[in-house]
């Protein structure tokens, strides 16, 4: 048996959902920032390792408010698995870019790993992903976007 109950792993996770998803619509990552402890790390392999809840927070707004970045307005999870035992949530989540106008879908997806450190706090979160599988999706977004302004 886990140190934290199925139930209590669930909220946290599925608060972590419900506050990516308001900073995606607001550009405010503060209460986002704040799922993680004050000692957590944050790899994320295109930026590098984030130590500590002030540098994540420093990180994911800046990075959030450059272009392309800027555009991706929702991070639904497709599938996670949870590992009870460790606390840990293995998700495929999508960064989809805003509407341009026709309606698509634009995305691409990263796979995450957030480590619980418990009261509703992760203590780690990684993300991995192709960027290969990023540049085509951007490329059509920016087609369509520039489509959109010429109609």
């Amino acid at each position: 048996m886990g140190r934290w109950t199925r139930d209590e792993l669930q909220r946290a996770h599925d608060h972590y959902h419900d506050v990516a998803q308001e900073a995606g619509r607001t550009n405010d990552w503060r209460a986002w920032a704040d799922n993680f402890t004050e000692d957590a790390t944050y790899v994320e392999h295109h930026y590098g390792t984030m130590q500590g809840r002030e540098n994540i927070y420093e990180w994911i707004t800046k990075t959030m408010a450059e272009w392309p970045n800027s555009e991706m307005k929702e991070f639904p999870h497709d599938w996670c698995v949870c590992d009870e035992e460790r606390g840990w949530w293995i998700c495929q989540i999508e960064n989809r870019f805003r509407d341009p106008g026709d309606g698509e879908v634009y995305q691409a997806y990263n796979l995450t790993v957030l480590k619980y450190a418990g009261d509703m706090k992760f203590s780690s979160e990684e993300d991995a992903y192709n960027p290969a599988n990023f540049a085509p999706v951007v490329k059509a977004w920016i087609d369509a976007e520039r489509a959109a302004k010429n109609a």
